[in-house]
């Protein structure tokens, strides 16, 4: 195209510019949810030492991974799914050696407060068996040395159904003399 410019001709030239049609721009890739759950399960189970939620991160990484692979750059996110996956196995691990550790600590400590709850109770069994004794005893106008039974003590002891107390661990009791107080079969369990 030539235009006239003071006297002169000067030829314009016009670029060509090709503008991209509206609407065909590719789409940028989406974050994969996959990963993301994985990382977020990976991090839980290490600040939890929850093996419940390791092993679903876990699962959710290698998820993740293949369809990253597969997608063709259409998703992303393979560093979140890999940061998963470590904390994930992380957590199996701290999972696998400290839950043990823990039952090793607790139960323990739970067959000791069993024992010591039940040698307590049978040390309160005791004490009333004894105070039934002492209150028999008197009402009846008994000797220090006369042996009441486990009917003659059952009124004085206010007991729901009518039987004698037993012991919680299993011991057997032995009601004594007036003057001595009564015993259990298990050696620990005694009046102090």
């Amino acid at each position: 195209m030539a235009k006239a410019e003071c006297g002169r001709l000067v030829r314009v030239r016009h670029m060509s510019e090709t503008i991209a049609p509206i609407g065909t721009n590719p789409a940028p890739p989406r974050t994969s949810g996959l990963a993301i759950w994985s990382l977020v399960l990976g991090i839980l189970s290490l600040v939890c030492f929850s093996i419940f939620a390791a092993i679903p991160g876990v699962i959710c990484g290698h998820m993740a991974l293949l369809r990253i692979k597969r997608s063709g750059d259409a998703i992303v996110g393979k560093g979140l799914a890999i940061a998963g996956l470590v904390t994930g196995y992380i957590g199996v691990a701290l999972a696998i050696v400290i839950i043990p550790m823990m039952l090793a600590i607790a139960i323990p400590n739970f067959v000791k407060a069993r024992d010591t709850a039940q040698m307590n109770a049978c040390v309160n069994h005791l004490r009333q068996i004894d105070s039934a004794k002492q209150q028999w005893a008197l009402e009846k106008q008994k000797q220090a040395t006369d042996i009441p039974t486990e009917g003659d003590l059952v009124p004085y002891l206010k007991l729901k159904d009518a039987q004698m107390l037993r012991c919680p661990a299993g011991g057997d009791y032995k009601i004594n003399s007036v003057s001595e107080q009564p015993t259990c079969s298990i050696p620990t369990h005694k009046i102090p």
